[in-house]
């Protein structure tokens, strides 16, 4: 385990990095300024931070502790004679995962630095397990395969099939997009910007913030709609330059 001391005291810090040694831990720098240790803590890896509130340099413990969580997030452990309110409310907004008052006895310290560590674990696991589920949740969520000119979505927990040459147009419905198909509708989880992404359907055609259509699939338009098999759509201006650009005139 990597430790990191901030301490300006120079027999307390030699003192404790000698214990925390002898303890089996790596004391990986003993700092006594808060810009030497962020210096460092930029450049190398630190599983905890030991520091004192008082300490050299323009930053006092709590702000330095404050630059390098910015950094990267490890356990905290304050070591003080600091125990006045106002002192303590600052270094709560850090959470730390231990303020110990000095003198500190190394008993309590070393059950500090297990706790915390075991602590942050713990933290962290629960965390990844928690990414990994939303992401698990998202992508059956969201996932569409291919398999040739065959597209499967998922609806209602399995994939159903259907042709790509079928889509007649997608509708934007807030964080849902609609595939409306000849026979039927299906509904991702997706905005409509990225399945239109997604599918690999060249005359997918956008001609409104809402609204994507297969070209292949107009009935007849103006300047202002498009009729896709009886289903009106409009065009709106910003498209519709867009979309005339798939016409050949003669």
């Amino acid at each position: 385990m990597k430790i990191l001391l901030i301490e300006d005291e120079f027999i307390l810090a030699s003192e404790l990095a000698e214990t925390l040694e002898l303890e089996g831990y790596d004391v990986v720098l003993t700092a006594d300024n808060g810009q030497e240790a962020l210096d460092f803590y930029q450049a190398n890896e630190v599983d905890l931070v030991l520091c004192d509130i008082n300490i050299n340099g323009d930053w006092d413990g709590i702000e330095t502790v404050m630059r390098l969580l910015e950094i990267k997030q490890v356990p905290i452990i304050y070591l003080t004679a600091f125990t006045d309110k106002d002192t303590l409310e600052r270094a709560k907004l850090t959470f730390p995962a231990a303020y110990i008052p000095k003198p500190y006895h190394i008993t309590n310290l070393r059950m500090a630095i297990e706790l915390a560590i075991n602590n942050f674990a713990v933290k962290i696991r629960n965390n990844l397990k928690i990414l990994k589920d939303l992401t698990i949740e998202n992508h059956s969520k969201e996932m569409f395969l291919q398999v040739n000119n065959d597209i499967f979505i998922k609806q209602n927990y399995q994939f159903v099939k259907f042709s790509l040459k079928e889509i007649l147009y997608l509708e934007a419905d807030n964080i849902y997009t609609n595939i409306i198909t000849i026979q039927k509708k299906y509904v991702i989880r997706q905005s409509i910007g990225n399945v239109h992404d997604r599918l690999p359907m060249k005359n997918l055609i956008r001609v409104h913030r809402s609204f994507v259509l297969n070209i292949n699939k107009i009935d007849s338009f103006n300047e202002h709609e498009v009729v896709v098999q009886g289903h009106v759509i409009p065009i709106s201006r910003t498209y519709k330059d867009e979309f005339m650009k798939h016409f050949m005139f003669r």
